[in-house]
């Protein structure tokens, strides 16, 4: 089984700009390529989970979504994603909603992608990521840097670490990664 990390993709990769379906006002958060550079050279898989309530609002379109993701991809500069999951659910239309802080998506990914939840982290900028992460079954972080933090919350209970950006995010997860992967190869030769 693999593990893996799941992103919110709006404010925690890129700089949120509400219901854009513009790949021209694509800008990368901070450390973000340097952070799945990391993560992906750790042997993780990198998901995105997010929600796009735009499209169920219609106020952009799915192709729109699309748009940004390549844009998104390119300023990447490499495709580091196992999968992207999106909702595009109205949020007024709770029946059957598939929406963070629902664990839907990530129950999904994991399932098309062999992932180890319980080995696996959900990092996003709300408390709506780490609910959908907990729910899971995943270890979370919270990225409040400067880009985000009127939005988030650095006291957050659900978080297990609260970074102050991408790269902090990541070595946290390498190192986690790494102490739960000593841990179970001594519980398996005691």
């Amino acid at each position: 089984m693999n593990r893996a990390v799941f992103f919110d993709r709006d404010n925690t990769l890129i700089v949120d700009v509400p219901y854009s379906g513009d790949p021209a006002a694509v800008r990368l958060m901070p450390f973000a390529r340097e952070a799945l550079h990391w993560l992906d050279d750790a042997g993780f898989d990198l998901v995105v989970i997010s929600n796009q309530s735009a499209v169920g609002r219609g106020l952009i379109r799915r192709d729109q979504v699309d748009a940004v993701n390549r844009e998104m991809e390119r300023q990447l500069g490499r495709r580091f994603f196992k999968g992207m999951y999106f909702c595009f659910d109205d949020p007024d239309r709770p029946e059957d909603n598939c929406r963070k802080p629902s664990p839907m998506l990530i129950l999904r990914a994991a399932g098309e992608h062999s992932i180890d939840l319980s080995r696996s982290f959900m990092v996003g900028d709300r408390e709506s990521d780490l609910e959908a992460g907990r729910r899971a079954g995943c270890r979370t972080v919270l990225v409040h840097g400067a880009e985000n933090s009127q939005k988030s919350d650095p006291g957050s209970v659900l978080a297990d670490y609260r970074a102050s950006h991408l790269l902090d995010a990541a070595r946290w997860i390498i190192e986690s990664g790494s102490r739960s992967s000593r841990e179970s190869r001594e519980r398996g030769s005691g």
